[in-house]
């Protein structure tokens, strides 16, 4: 399952949180920390970065419990960025293709 979260774009200690998160139910930081062993300050930034991106989420206890999100909501949510970015590839494909001239024309002109 780690593997086929980092080819999704998951960093490893990313990938790592998400499957502990998904197996062990909500936990606190600390827990998380321990478990993966894991720098708190590095979890933390990770944290931070999956809630972001809607992967995670915290409640509004203090300490905070973080959950994963449901796997199937994580696919359709990568599913549709990778689509935009597909579609403002294709709006943008001339332009980068004509960038992409100049800058051969530049080297070997004709």
């Amino acid at each position: 399952m780690l593997k086929t979260l980092t080819t999704l774009g998951f960093t490893e200690t990313d990938a790592q949180v998400y499957v502990f998160l998904t197996t062990e139910g909500p936990k606190q930081a600390r827990d998380i920390a321990e478990a993966l062993r894991i720098y708190k300050q590095k979890l933390y930034r990770g944290l931070k970065k999956l809630q972001k991106k809607g992967l995670v989420s915290a409640n509004q206890e203090h300490p905070a419990q973080f959950s994963a999100v449901a796997f199937d909501e994580i696919l359709e949510l990568l599913i549709k960025i990778h689509l935009k970015e597909a579609q403002r590839i294709e709006q943008e494909k001339d332009e980068i293709l004509n960038q992409w001239r100049s800058i051969i024309n530049k080297r070997h002109p004709s």
